[in-house]
């Protein structure tokens, strides 16, 4: 019997040394990929707080843009430009406008409403 160790091969180099490198392989593949996880984080980071700078920019702009729809949609303003481009004019509570009907008679929207009730069922002919 030899007095060497019965797990102790002496004549296994290549075996002995193949584990010690691969875990140090390993170990550099990890940190490279840990250095780009890295590297994409700051990456994104700056991303999002330029989109959320954006976002504020956009939110502060819509704002303005509501106030100015509701500022240019006042009855104060609308009222003296619709006068000016189309002539309108407040009608008297006395004023008739004649229109034509369909079958060829001048009718007042009175008269076609009155035609209306005295025509409808249950109506008085």
């Amino acid at each position: 019997m030899s007095a060497t160790p019965r797990g102790n091969k002496q004549g296994g180099g290549a075996s002995g040394t193949l584990l010690p490198i691969t875990l140090g392989l390993f170990v550099v593949v990890t940190a490279l990929f840990v250095v780009q996880i890295k590297n994409e984080h700051r990456r994104l980071t700056v991303k999002a707080e330029a989109l959320r700078v954006e976002n504020e920019f956009l939110d502060l702009e819509w704002t303005q843009l509501q106030l100015e729809e509701a500022t240019l949609a006042q009855q104060a303003r609308v009222e003296p430009i619709a006068r000016a481009q189309f002539s309108l004019v407040e009608p008297s509570a006395y004023q008739i406008i004649e229109t034509q009907s369909d079958q060829g008679r001048l009718a007042t929207p009175a008269a076609d409403a009155l035609a209306d009730v005295v025509t409808a069922p249950g109506g008085t002919p």
